[in-house]
């Protein structure tokens, strides 16, 4: 429980920073971690492929 409260503290924090963050720099941070998180959902379903080969 309270990491669920942490987590809903630091997303508020983090929300509000954005909204006082200009648009551009939303948009570019946004497109940042789009991609990480692409580039990880990749190697992670491509790592569970080679392990369960085996």
């Amino acid at each position: 429980m309270l990491f669920l409260v942490a987590a809903l503290l630091l997303f508020g924090v983090v929300m509000g920073a954005v909204a006082h963050a200009p648009f551009a720099f939303t948009l570019v941070a946004a497109t940042v971690i789009a991609a990480w998180l692409g580039i990880f959902a990749l190697r992670e379903r491509h790592g569970r492929r080679r392990t369960s080969a085996h």
